[in-house]
């Protein structure tokens, strides 16, 4: 029995790690996509998505959005113009974190991840309504690898089948 709970007592200590910020899982999925401005133009290339503290951030490369229909999904992999970042923040954060002309202060990055590897995927789809014509851009995320470079780690391999649709006319 004294071997038993001396075991027991090795093992807790052993096995418990209080160092660095151990993230498991990323869920985006019930969060709205978020852009700057009142509206989007082919030009826009930045939306992210907010859950509390955490952000995750879409930068697409200039002219990735087209006022054209595509023919299936158009993929762009993840480059220096087209990037996934992953940030936690000190605090919950706001649209005006990423949209006010001056910077806010607070809250603080405490980490940010930027994606290693992976696909944004949009289809375009043209609509008529009332004589005007606009163009509904779907985007997903595909095979997106996050790796924690303070240790390395995976953190996950992040699919979002619906990053969210923006329209431009």
């Amino acid at each position: 029995m004294k071997n038993a709970l001396i075991f027991l007592l090795s093992l807790a200590l052993f096995s418990c790690d209080d160092g660095d910020l151990q993230i498991e899982t990323i869920n985006f999925d019930d969060s709205d996509i978020q852009y700057c401005g009142s509206s989007v133009t082919t030009g826009t290339t930045l939306f992210f998505k907010l859950v509390g503290s955490e952000a995750l951030i879409l930068t697409l490369e200039s002219g990735a959005l087209k006022n054209e229909a595509s023919d299936g999904e158009v993929s762009y992999a993840l480059s220096s113009n087209t990037k996934i970042t992953y940030r936690i923040f000190s605090d919950d954060v706001s649209e005006n974190y990423f949209c006010d002309t001056i910077p806010v202060t607070d809250p603080t990055v405490i980490e940010e991840i930027e994606a290693t590897s992976g696909y944004v995927l949009i289809t375009t789809v043209q609509k008529v309504e009332d004589d005007v014509t606009s163009y509904e851009h779907s985007i997903r995320l595909s095979e997106i690898t996050l790796i924690n470079n303070s240790n390395d780690q995976r953190i996950t391999d992040l699919s979002i089948n619906d990053f969210g649709t923006v329209t431009t006319q």
